[in-house]
């Protein structure tokens, strides 16, 4: 019964919908024109939601700070500095021709410019030296030198004093473009012939002085620029007077004109002019007149890596005519640590009075002066080793004319001639080597070997040294402690006896060696000895030098004093 109920009320439901989708699809009917429509329902409408509603703030423009940052500079431009070799240049020439070493002490930077210093020493030897500066180091500067010392031995005769002044001057114009430079000193010397034989002959003081006085000046222009023109010129003038004991007298006057022209930077001309007038006067050869004069034309052409220098010199050696070459080239490699070198030059050495009498103090007056001519044709190399080493290496084939040479006279020995050598050849081979650091150590060693051969008036090369080792020691071991060396060897020289046979000196070594350090901060004390070896060696025959020597003293050096003149005349 349940079952027949239900299935008559689904059944009368299905029945309806049925009938309501019939009329829904049902076409409606057309109503009159005048009738009026029924509006009591509004149609279906449908609404999509698709997102909650959020109030916002419409967005304001801002300023954009988003700028590009520049590239970064990893160009860095390549500069290029030519910057020389930082060499000394040795002398290598003998140690003072005297029975004391020449270099009782040596250069030392000293805090103040101005400066008194005095010691005393065995064998009676009194030393006194003092300095001043003056000037504001810029526009002006005076430096006013003074050395005195002497010696005395137990043999009779062995002594000998020195004293030295000496004055330059630089200034410079309103302008700054060019600079002039004064210059004058003094020079005494007195030492005696004591080397003469047998020592039982007798002789005066008088018969055995030797005493040379020497007085000269100068004065020399230089631009500090190159003017407008490229042009860079340094003339200069200079005289001095010299004289012995002996009736003799000397006059030097000399005129210097070099100055340059550049091109750019690789070509430039470089001219010189001399002029060197000597007259020589003397009881034993009269009057002598030595003239040398000179024009030195080049051309030079110079790249960061390469300078070569070409010229030649037309030079008149008292009216006679010699062209002297002037050629040579530098090649730097390896980043400028390591420079080739090479050239072909020729030059005179003038000779006069008192240029023999610094080589030999006990000569004779010489009876002619004869100017040496030299060709040289070398090779080598330098350069340096990291931030310290230094080195120079050259090989020289040198051709020398009118050389002079000292032989000692044949009656006593105690005098020198002078004699001339026409022609002679010299293979020379020299080199050195330096190490430097900072202020606190220097040290510098050189080393020169001469073999001279094919001489034509002479024997042997009477008086020259075949070989020659230097060497010298600068140590600041504390900053008020310096300690300083050095040391001489050579092979000794050829020499002619009384009887006219030749023969050879020994071999000879010197060393020296000194202290120095601060009492107060302008009062230093210093130690100074020498030979001490104690090698009575002889440089020239018949003159043993001193032997072992020691002086000691103090220094006492001033602030400016410039302020201190102008604070006493307060």
């Amino acid at each position: 019964m349940k079952r027949t109920i239900l299935i008559v009320l689904l059944f009368a439901t299905a029945c309806n919908v049925f009938a309501q989708q019939r009329k829904k699809t049902k076409p409606a009917k057309k109503q009159p024109a005048t009738a009026q429509v029924k509006t009591d329902s509004l149609p279906n409408r449908t609404v999509t939601v698709t997102s909650a509603f959020q109030p916002s703030l419409k967005t304001t423009s801002k300023v954009n700070f988003s700028a590009a940052t520049p590239a970064p500079d990893t160009a860095r431009p390549r500069l290029q500095y030519d910057v020389p070799a930082q060499n000394i240049t040795f002398s290598y020439q003998s140690p003072a021709l005297k029975p004391l070493a020449e270099n009782i002490d040596t250069l030392v930077h000293w805090q103040n410019r101005s400066f008194i210093k005095a010691g005393y020493g065995n064998y009676t030897t009194p030393y006194l030296e003092a300095a001043a500066s003056l000037g504001d180091g810029v526009k002006s500067v005076v430096n006013v030198h003074g050395k005195y010392t002497s010696s005395k031995s137990s043999v009779p005769f062995q002594q000998f004093s020195k004293l030295n002044l000496d004055g330059i001057g630089v200034f410079t114009t309103t302008d700054n473009k060019n600079e002039w430079t004064g210059k004058l000193s003094y020079d005494n010397n007195t030492q005696y012939q004591y080397g003469f034989l047998p020592d039982t002959l007798k002789f005066t003081k008088d018969d055995l002085r030797q005493r040379f006085t020497t007085f000269g000046g100068g004065l020399a222009l230089r631009n500090k620029t190159q003017n407008a023109a490229g042009i860079s010129y340094n003339p200069g003038l200079s005289l001095s007077m010299f004289q012995d004991n002996h009736g003799s007298t000397e006059s030097n006057f000399m005129i210097t004109a070099p100055m340059s022209k550049s091109f750019g930077t690789i070509f430039a001309f470089n001219l010189g002019l001399t002029a060197d007038i000597t007259t020589y006067k003397s009881d034993s050869a009269g009057t002598v007149n030595n003239n040398l004069y000179s024009l030195t034309p080049a051309v030079q052409f110079k790249t960061p890596n390469l300078k070569v220098v070409a010229g030649v010199s037309p030079t008149w050696d008292n009216t006679v005519l010699s062209f002297l070459p002037n050629i040579t080239a530098e090649a730097k490699l390896k980043d400028e640590k390591f420079i080739l070198q090479a050239g072909w030059v020729g030059y005179f050495n003038k000779i006069t009075y008192q240029y023999l009498a610094s080589l030999n103090p006990w000569l004779q007056q010489p009876k002619n002066l004869l100017n040496t001519r030299v060709k040289e044709q070398y090779a080598g190399f330098k350069g340096s080793a990291g931030t310290h080493v230094t080195y120079d290496a050259k090989v020289s084939y040198l051709q020398f004319s009118n050389q002079p040479l000292f032989v000692n006279d044949t009656i006593t020995g105690k005098s020198f001639q002078v004699v001339n050598e026409s022609e002679m050849k010299d293979l020379r081979i020299h080199g050195e080597i330096g190490y430097t650091m900072q202020e606190k150590i220097s040290l510098l060693a050189g080393v020169t070997f001469n073999q001279y051969s094919s001489l034509k008036d002479n024997a042997k090369a009477w008086g020259l040294l075949p070989i020659e080792v230097n060497g010298s020691l600068r140590w600041q071991v504390l900053k008020d402690f310096l300690v300083k060396s050095d040391i001489y060897f050579w092979d000794g020289a050829q020499y002619r006896n009384k009887t006219l046979s030749d023969q050879k000196l020994k071999p000879a070594a010197d060393l020296n060696l000194g202290v120095e350090f601060s009492v107060t901060p302008q009062l230093n004390a210093w130690v100074q000895m020498n030979n001490l070896f104690n090698n009575k060696y002889q440089r020239w025959n018949q003159y043993p030098v001193l032997g072992f020597n020691v002086l000691a003293g103090v220094v006492y050096s001033f602030g400016d004093i410039k302020s201190k003149f102008n604070s006493i005349a307060k």
